[in-house]
């Protein structure tokens, strides 16, 4: 039963210490956006496990980079990678890792001209091909997707009404075609105010700002 360190949005001070050693005992690390790289960094070197995010409305802009043979590029040219260290960008992508199937799709509602924002139609197209992805991985070894990663939470399930923080549709229809087990976000702040788990089918929602440990049987929260 994997266990997974979920982080979001805001840094937790008590993570950022030696008290992070407190838990050894995940098998994974995941983030889902909007946390400086270097604290990311921080989680995976301290605790040595594997570091899966997706970015954040806040991050920078990682699309376009390559990496083949360990040397990154973009548009042909060598380059310095600006994302964590040793991290895997599950944005857009199907990623297996410490047992788990992991789909992930990055990102905010647009609402500026900032990066990893993205109007309803074009998430939705990002979304299709992370259904395209899933699907075949399913028909070459028969396994379904355990969680789908994403910074913002689905249109209605958890989001907020102010433009920024309004979720996108087509996570509904990703959920209802792939039908993970869970859901993570990040991209709400709960601001003091307890923000429940909510369901979709047969997927569990969870916001895990800024933090929550789960086994992925099920959700237990140890902030």
């Amino acid at each position: 039963m994997p266990r997974v360190l979920a982080v979001a949005d805001e840094v937790v001070e008590q993570l950022w210490t030696d008290q992070v050693h407190a838990h050894a005992g995940v098998d994974l690390i995941v983030a889902a956006g909007d946390l400086p790289f270097d604290y990311l960094e921080h989680l995976a070197n301290a605790l040595d496990k594997p570091l899966v995010f997706v970015p954040g409305n806040h991050d920078a802009d990682l699309s376009g980079y390559s990496n083949v043979r360990g040397l990154w590029t973009k548009s042909g040219i060598p380059v310095r990678w600006p994302g964590p260290t040793g991290a895997v960008n599950a944005d857009e992508r199907v990623i297996d890792v410490a047992g788990l199937r992991i789909a992930g799709l990055g990102g905010s509602i647009r609402y500026n001209k900032g990066p990893n924002q993205w109007t309803e139609r074009q998430q939705a197209r990002r979304a299709r091909r992370v259904s395209r992805l899933a699907g075949w991985r399913r028909l070459r070894d028969g396994r379904g997707v355990d969680v789908l990663l994403t910074h913002s939470p689905p249109l209605g399930c958890g989001d907020e009404p102010d433009a920024p923080h309004r979720g996108f549709s087509c996570l509904s229809s990703l959920v209802s075609r792939l039908q993970p087990s869970l859901l993570l976000h990040g991209h709400i702040h709960p601001h003091g105010v307890p923000r429940p788990d909510r369901v979709l089918g047969s997927t569990r929602v969870v916001n895990v700002v800024p933090w929550k440990v789960l086994d992925i049987s099920g959700v237990r929260d140890e902030t």
